[in-house]
């Protein structure tokens, strides 16, 4: 399964950039890949690995600005369309090993 996060915060203070930044950083260091700006991705092991990594955005979300997730299956994931650009250099890496791992 995949989660999603899409957030907006926002950043016009010293103050509020420097909270923007600590949750970027946060995704990045807890394994998210950026699908676009403040678009983030996980892939996790089920539904126990997804509700854990919810509880862990909630208890590192800042308390101002807008941030959702949105759970999906692989198999949804592999069909999303892309209108304009290619998926990104980490994806077609998920891509792969994901495969290797079924055989």
């Amino acid at each position: 399964m995949r989660l999603i996060v899409f957030y907006d915060l926002p950043v016009t203070t010293k103050r509020l950039r420097q909270v923007y930044q600590r949750f970027h950083n946060y995704l990045l260091k807890e394994g998210y890949d950026m699908l676009q700006y403040s678009v983030y991705c996980r892939l996790c092991n089920g539904h126990d690995a997804i509700e854990k990594h919810i509880r862990r955005i909630e208890a590192n979300a800042p308390e101002r600005g807008n941030i959702r997730i949105m759970k999906v299956t692989e198999k949804q994931y592999s069909q999303m369309y892309f209108l304009v650009g290619t998926p990104s250099k980490q994806e077609k890496i998920n891509k792969e090993h994901k495969q290797l791992l079924l055989f």
